[in-house]
């Protein structure tokens, strides 16, 4: 990918302490940031318990949380960022920064949507882990069980490369989004099997199993496991089997050509190189990511969901289990499951999620395993590494408040 794309399309993780993978372009960055970590199966919280309060009226002082999205505002050049924090006891608080439109400058819709990006991966993970579960899918099966002779290239075999090693990135398939554009990515769609081409063009990055490596590739090939072993598009599984089934009312699939976001929501902005102007990117084509980026949703349903998901909501207990298997990735103290990640707390112990990227926006946060959940977006993603670690801060603070 061109030097000046490296912002826009970052499928790829990013971790304090640790080398930064590749950064992919506009579309990409949907598929892959993934900063929270995620596994540790927390207690389900009452949803009919929890009660949504504006932070601005229940303190004249801002607390912990209010004042780390301030600084990402002031400090950081976020044109707006958002959070929605549930404490242990169930309860929700809401909290905006910023402006949510910076033509207009209309305020930041409380919880309004935001693309996700690699948040999208848990997603992924989840259906096919279902599918494990049923039986139609084994997860140390070689990808050509289901996918016979459409994985070859140089140094590249479906025949070694495993489901495990696709949902773990482990496979050592090379990615695809840094072979994009913005100006593709924000106006073209793309068919999966497109991008799966456009990887295989390339030499493997490693051995299958030989080290952790973040490519958004391994994730378009577990949804096209997804379609080959139901029958059915990826996004009506998903909608089918998670969305409905725990009633995350503000999360949906983008159709193809839909560039637009549904319901309120703040303008993503983009800088592409990293130094120019800002850009709104609120209206694109987000095919590019698919099942390693897709999907929109707002703070409160990723916390919804997380929380389901790892208090066995959505997955029979051997395959949570599963899931919960991670590996080191990087030097941070992060750890890669499938599709879920774990990142150390301040206050000690982990919180587990995943976190995404994609032009506009970026996400980031989790649960632990007493019932708290904090996710943060901010609207545009960070282009230095003291305002992508004030992001990860300011869901350490929502978490250990």
């Amino acid at each position: 990918m061109r030097a000046q794309t490296r912002q826009g399309l970052r499928f790829s993780i990013r971790h304090q302490g640790g080398r930064r993978r590749r950064a992919v372009s506009a579309a990409a960055a949907v598929a892959v940031g993934v900063m929270t970590l995620g596994v540790l199966a927390p207690p389900a919280a009452s949803d009919s318990a929890a009660s949504t309060t504006s932070a601005a009226s229940t303190a004249a002082r801002p607390d912990a949380v209010q004042r780390a999205l301030n600084t990402l505002v002031r400090d950081d050049g976020m044109p707006a960022a958002l959070a929605s924090v549930k404490n242990r006891n169930g309860r929700t608080r809401t909290y905006t920064a910023g402006t949510g439109d910076l033509a207009t400058g209309s305020k930041v819709p409380r919880d309004g949507q935001v693309r996700i990006g690699s948040n999208t991966k848990s997603f992924t993970a989840v259906v096919v882990l279902q599918l494990v579960g049923e039986g139609k899918i084994d997860l140390d099966a070689f990808v050509d069980t289901y996918l016979p002779g459409l994985v070859r290239g140089e140094g590249i075999d479906g025949r070694r490369i495993t489901v495990r090693q696709l949902l773990q990135h482990t496979s050592g398939l090379p990615e695809y989004g840094i072979h994009l554009d913005d100006a593709e990515i924000r106006n073209r769609y793309f068919e999966p099997r497109e991008l799966l081409d456009l990887a295989l063009q390339h030499e493997a990055d490693a051995d299958p199993g030989e080290t952790w490596g973040y490519s958004n590739t391994n994730y378009v090939l577990a949804g096209l496991i997804v379609q080959k072993v139901t029958g059915r598009p990826l996004a009506e599984e998903m909608d089918r089997r998670i969305i409905q089934r725990i009633g995350l009312r503000h999360t949906y699939f983008p159709a193809p050509g839909d560039r637009t976001i549904r319901e309120r929501h703040p303008h993503g902005y983009h800088r592409s190189p990293a130094d120019g102007p800002l850009r709104d990117f609120t209206e694109m084509d987000p095919s590019a990511g698919w099942a390693a980026g897709q999907l929109i949703s707002t703070n409160s349903d990723l916390n919804r969901f997380f929380t389901a998901l790892l208090a066995g909501r959505l997955l029979p207990a051997a395959q949570l289990v599963e899931m919960r298997r991670t590996v080191p990735a990087g030097t941070s103290g992060l750890r890669y499951g499938l599709g879920l990640t774990s990142r150390p707390l301040s206050c000690g112990g982990v919180y587990w999620g995943h976190g995404g990227d994609i032009a506009g926006y970026e996400t980031r946060g989790g649960v632990t395993d007493d019932g708290r959940a904090a996710n943060v977006a901010v609207t545009s993603i960070p282009t230095d590494k003291a305002a992508a670690r004030h992001v990860n801060d300011a869901v350490d603070r929502a978490l250990c408040g």
